[in-house]
Order: C-alpha cells, then sequence, then structure tokens
C-alpha cells in the first residue's frame, strides 16, 4: 500500500508501553459515549413512536356532529348503522336536536370553528321525498340522491389523518345506513316501488349518495410533509445558518472588535433577513406544487410571515442553546429540539395518548395550528394561544441571546489577553535562546575578570547586537512562528467560558 506513506511512519503499537496508559481512557470514554447517545435516541425513539401507539384505537376521541333535520327513516338508519360500528377504532357520533342547530349552515359553523371534527346531518323531509320518488312519476325525475345525508368536514386539518378517520368512516356509515334502511323498510319500501318507472327502480337501488362539503379540499401530494419535513428542514436551516454566522464572527475575531451592544443589533438584523429570505422560499416552494389548492396571495403572505416568525425564533433558541450549554450537548440538544417539535404535529392530540398535550408548547405545534387557519379561510381558530406561544419562544429567546452575545464578548478578551500573554513569553524565550546561540564565545570564559570587573554587561552588550541582517530576518521568522503557533502542552477542554457555538467555514470569504 504506497497511498499515504508517512500515514504509517514512526507509529507505535498498540501494546507498547506509552501507549497502554490512554489505550484504556479511550475505550472508556467511547464507551460512556456510546451509552449516551443511544440512551438519548433510545428516548427520542420510544417518545416518537409513543405518539404514534395504537392511533387507530383513539379514534373515538374524534367528535362529529348529528342533526337529524329529518326525524324520519333515514334519521333512524343512520342511528342504527351507528350502535353497529360503534367502536374505539371510529369516530364518536353526538347527536343534537335540530333546535339547537336550526339551520345546516350552524353545523358548518361548528366544523369550521373546530368543536367537532365533522358534522353530518340529513336534509328536512328527505324520508318523504325518498318514499314519493320509489312510487315513480315527476317525484323520482326530480329526485336528488346527494341531497339526503350530508357530511361536513376540513380536509385542510390533517389531510391524512381526517381522509382516513373522517371522510372514510362517514362514508362507511352511509354505507350502513343505507344497508340498515332497506332492512327496515324493505317490504314497505317493495310495496311502494313502481315497477315500471327505471327511475324508481335506480333510487331503490341507490337511494342516497353521501355530500361532502368539505371546507378546504386539500388533495395535493406535498400535503403530506407540511407537518413532517418542511419543519424539519427549516430547523436544519436555522442551525447551518447559525453555525455560519458564528464562523464568520471567529473568522473576523468580531467579539474582541466590536461594541456588544453593536453585535447584538447587526447579529439580530442577520438573522432577521435571512430567516425572511429562507421563509419566503419554503412558502414559495409550497405554492410552486399546490397543484390546484384553493388558496390565495393573500393567504401566502400570512404563511409566508408566520413561517418567518417561526423560523426566526428557532434560529434564537438555537442560538441559546449553543450559549448556555456545553459544546458536547449543543447536538443532542438540537435533535431532541427537532424530534419534540415534530411529534407535537405527527397527529392531532385526539389521537395520541393524554401525556403527548405536552406538545402545546412546541413552536411547530403553535405554527401548524397557524397555517391550518389560513390556509382554510380562519377555520380553525387557535391564534389566541399558539400565537402567544411563539411570540413568547420569540422574546425569550431574544433576550436570551442577546446576552450570550456580552457573555461571548467577556470570555473573548479574556481568552485574547491570555493568548497574547503566552505568545509574548515563547517569543521572549525564543529570541534570547536564539541570541545566546549568536553570541561569540570569549576564549577566556570562565576565568575572573580583573579590577573586580563582570562579564554581564558584555553579555548583554553582545546579546543585544545584531551582527548581520540575515541575523534580523531569522528572529522576525522566529517571532512569525511563535504567533502562528499554538500554546504548547494546553489541553483542550469544553467550557461554557470558551463556548462560542457550534461554527463552520464559510464556502466564500476573503
Amino acid at each position: 500500500m504506497g497511498f499515504y506513506p508517512r500515514s504509517r511512519q514512526e507509529r507505535l503499537s498498540i501494546h507498547h508501553p506509552s501507549v497502554r496508559p490512554f489505550r484504556l481512557a479511550v475505550l472508556k470514554a467511547a464507551a460512556i459515549n456510546l451509552l449516551l447517545l443511544q440512551i438519548l435516541f433510545l428516548g427520542l425513539f420510544c417518545y416518537l413512536f409513543g405518539s404514534l401507539f395504537q392511533q387507530t384505537t383513539h379514534i373515538h376521541n374524534i367528535n362529529v356532529l348529528f342533526i337529524d333535520y329529518d326525524g324520519g327513516a333515514i334519521g333512524t338508519a343512520v342511528r342504527n348503522a351507528y350502535q353497529k360500528l360503534q367502536s374505539s377504532g371510529f369516530p364518536t357520533l353526538i347527536e343534537h336536536s335540530s333546535t339547537a342547530y336550526p339551520q345546516p349552515e350552524l353545523a358548518v359553523d361548528a366544523v369550521c370553528n373546530i368543536k367537532y371534527w365533522a358534522a353530518l346531518y340529513t336534509t328536512s323531509d328527505a324520508s318523504n321525498l325518498l318514499d314519493a320518488a320509489l312510487a315513480g312519476g315527476s317525484a323520482a325525475s326530480s329526485y336528488n340522491p346527494s341531497d339526503v345525508l350530508t357530511m361536513v368536514w376540513n380536509e385542510a386539518r390533517y389531510p391524512t389523518v381526517v381522509d382516513s378517520a373522517v371522510s372514510q368512516s362517514l362514508t362507511s356509515l352511509s354505507e350502513a345506513a343505507r344497508v340498515a334502511f332497506m332492512e327496515t323498510g324493505g317490504k314497505q319500501l317493495i310495496q311502494t316501488l313502481n315497477t315500471s318507472d327505471s327511475a324508481a327502480i335506480s333510487i331503490f337501488s341507490d337511494p342516497w349518495t353521501l355530500k361532502s362539503i368539505d371546507l378546504q379540499p386539500t388533495k395535493q401530494g406535498s400535503r403530506l410533509i407540511y407537518n413532517t419535513l418542511v419543519v424539519i428542514l427549516i430547523l436544519i436551516q436555522e442551525f447551518f445558518y447559525l453555525g455560519f454566522v458564528n464562523g464568520l464572527y471567529q473568522q473576523f475575531h468580531i467579539y474582541t472588535a466590536v461594541s456588544p451592544h453593536r453585535i447584538v443589533i447587526v447579529r439580530q438584523l442577520i438573522s432577521a433577513s435571512y430567516t425572511f429570505v429562507g421563509s419566503l422560499c419554503t412558502a414559495g416552494a409550497i405554492w410552486a406544487f399546490r397543484y390546484g389548492w384553493a388558496v390565495n396571495g393573500s393567504q401566502f403572505v400570512l404563511t409566508w410571515m408566520v413561517l418567518w416568525l417561526f423560523a426566526h425564533l428557532n434560529f434564537l433558541t438555537l442560538d441559546v442553546f449553543t450559549i448556555w450549554l456545553p459544546p458536547p450537548f449543543v447536538p443532542m440538544a438540537l435533535i431532541s429540539w427537532v424530534v419534540l417539535n415534530i411529534t407535537s404535529i405527527l397527529l392531532p392530540f385526539e389521537l395520541s395518548p393524554g401525556f403527548y398535550k405536552v406538545g402545546y408548547v412546541m413552536p411547530a405545534h403553535s405554527v401548524f395550528q397557524v397555517l391550518v387557519d389560513i390556509w382554510s379561510g380562519g377555520c380553525n381558530p387557535q391564534l389566541n394561544y399558539a400565537l402567544p406561544v411563539m411570540f413568547v419562544i420569540e422574546i425569550s429567546s431574544l433576550i436570551l441571546s442577546s446576552i450570550g452575545v456580552y457573555r461571548r464578548a467577556h470570555y473573548a478578551a479574556i481568552k485574547k489577553e491570555s493568548d497574547e500573554k503566552s505568545a509574548q513569553e515563547r517569543i521572549e524565550a525564543a529570541i534570547a535562546e536564539k541570541l545566546d546561540k549568536m553570541a561569540p564565545k570569549d576564549d577566556n570564559e570562565g576565568t575572573e575578570i580583573p579590577d573586580g570587573g563582570s562579564e554581564a554587561p558584555v553579555a548583554m552588550e553582545r546579546r543585544g547586537t545584531m551582527a548581520t541582517l540575515e541575523d534580523q530576518e531569522e528572529l522576525a521568522g522566529i517571532i512569525r512562528r511563535e504567533l502562528s503557533r499554538p500554546p504548547e502542552n494546553q489541553e483542550r477542554r469544553f467550557s461554557l467560558r470558551d463556548n462560542t457555538g457550534p461554527s463552520f467555514y464559510l464556502p466564500f470569504r476573503q
């Protein structure tokens, strides 16, 4: 193997006596960190999977409003069908009288105001119209099977969840109700059926079709990642730019060159500008791939603004982590923050164990609720808690991040003074050694100087003499080398005092 030959030169065996002391230390440190990371990720996996555990058994927490405006056989068939389908894996049907909701529009408002996940209601006088249609004639020709049983829902609220837990369940209930309707009144229907009227026979075979009022149809494929990858990428995006900002400040030694309050102002302007553009790109990508989604320009601007707030508060929060946590724990805090936020919006809290309602304090849950409210035209009114949660995190993180700038500037100045003092001592030692070598040897060295004189003035005079220009250049080289060389025998330790956060080399810099 001829590549990288220096990698194998002058290397000690693992059994060498000088290697044995730190061999055990390396294995011990690796084992401790392995255990620590395994415990962390095991906990995160359990937390994540726990939120999804047996979600189908929690579907009964999805409440559906039922109103029987008909008051006839069709409403009775719906009740009988629900009794057969009722289980922990089926939405709970909560019936209210028509006096509580005198108009179907009020049922729509109840769903829009998230009092219920959906509403199901029968049309007034639907049973009598069906009986008349089975008799044939003009009643059969004017009969509308879609004007019997109506479902109201909002697909923008967790689209993949409501598609299965709400839409499919209520469709199954409608089919079961049609079977129950035929079982209870089948003989009477056959007796009244006009077998010579093709329209009446068609109505008998298919008495109604469930009508769907979807407050915000959300069919596009990208809907699947609105509450997963979109949020994850925003969080990672802020972390990486935070690393570039820290690298910028380290490269130009900003903390020791500029007043802290100026750093705070400029740093916030930089972060606000970056998240402003980043949230615009995110909202633009969502709109570019919406494919028939009925949203307008005003909703785009509101989406942009909410994502901007979410991105900026996460930039500040991650900056707080990097300021107040020891560097080895910053990646752990980052992945924990990502998992906690994503878990808070993977499923509605109705489908997760009650413990996971702690996710109300997560900004990802708040921003998703605000986005649903924007996308569905105000049909998710949870702004009363979602916006305050985000603003509290924004303000508190802004304050802690600003204090952290003063902290970093303070310890950066201390470190600079220490490094300068150490470099000065090394330079003086190197110059003294060089001057000793440059001083000419005295043949009478070691003999007594007559008249009680001393050799020290002569030596000092020799040390202060530069024989040639070459010697001066050599001393200048020593100074440059010592200034560029890191301090010797200085053990690197992780300390909050020296912590400036994760930093990355800038791809483009002067």
